[in-house]
């Protein structure tokens, strides 16, 4: 189905929130929490999946909605519709001070892109969202971040939310290594895993992790300078939340 052809604000610096505008009977769909405020003649109504598909069926619907609970997301997407008979808007905000990233999803290649996976923020209806699993799941298992990622269809706009600074790559044929956590989001067509690198010895004394996200080809990259697992850990290094956010199964003893 085509998108919902939505109008929006980005505003704030440091900490952003985005502005949608909808015409009446549009509909953004968000994450549950995300809601920041919403005009006369909003409604929201919490539903499982993103709506994309209108024929899809009850079992289809749990277990798509069932798949967002692998990124950690919840199992239920909001969507906001404008039920009245002028433009109306709602705000929509990160849990943590960040970036808003816009994206044109129909100027993408293939119409899609990869999101890491509490990165998506809020999308025009008509967007289809579903998860993908990195190719290596050994790594992905010790590395902790980049096994579970989010992928983002359609031809309407988009948004991502990125922690701290936000930095743009452009790759043309080439090798770009990021701390796991430090990756936003991706063209489809990059090559993305997860590896080893350096050894054991430099991670303990260098501080430096043992795992890489290594993106290869050629394509547009977002990075953040500040994922939530660094800015929980800065806040509370020896509180008991300084492992929040941490997928690893073994993270936590190559962390020490």
């Amino acid at each position: 189905m085509n998108s919902h052809v939505i109008d929006y604000q980005i505003q704030g610096e440091s900490i952003q929130i985005v502005e949608v505008e909808l015409d009446p009977m549009e509909t953004v769909i968000a994450e549950a929490g995300a809601m920041l405020f919403m005009e006369e003649g909003i409604q929201f109504e919490t539903k499982m999946g993103d709506g994309s598909n209108p024929n899809q069926s009850l079992f289809d619907k749990l277990l798509s909605a069932g798949s967002r609970v692998l990124t950690g997301e919840s199992l239920f997407m909001t969507h906001f519709t404008n039920r009245g008979n002028r433009k109306a808007k709602v705000g929509f905000s990160a849990p943590y001070p960040g970036t808003v990233i816009p994206v044109d999803l129909a100027t993408m290649r293939g119409q899609e892109l990869i999101v890491q996976k509490d990165g998506f923020l809020c999308a025009a209806f008509g967007t289809k969202l579903s998860i993908v699993f990195n190719k290596r799941i050994g790594a992905g298992l010790v590395g902790g971040e980049g096994f579970i990622l989010q992928k983002l269809q359609g031809d309407g706009q988009a948004f991502v939310h990125a922690g701290g600074t936000l930095i743009e790559r452009m790759l043309n044929n080439e090798t770009l290594r990021v701390d796991t956590g430090c990756v936003v989001a991706f063209e489809s067509h990059i090559d993305f895993n997860v590896e080893t690198t350096g050894s054991l010895r430099s991670m303990v004394f260098g501080g430096e992790g043992i795992f890489l996200a290594t993106l290869r080809g050629s394509g547009k990259v977002w990075l953040q300078s500040m994922p939530i697992r660094k800015l929980v850990q800065a806040l509370a290094p020896y509180g008991g939340n300084s492992r929040k956010e941490s997928s690893s199964l073994l993270g936590g003893l190559l962390e020490r």
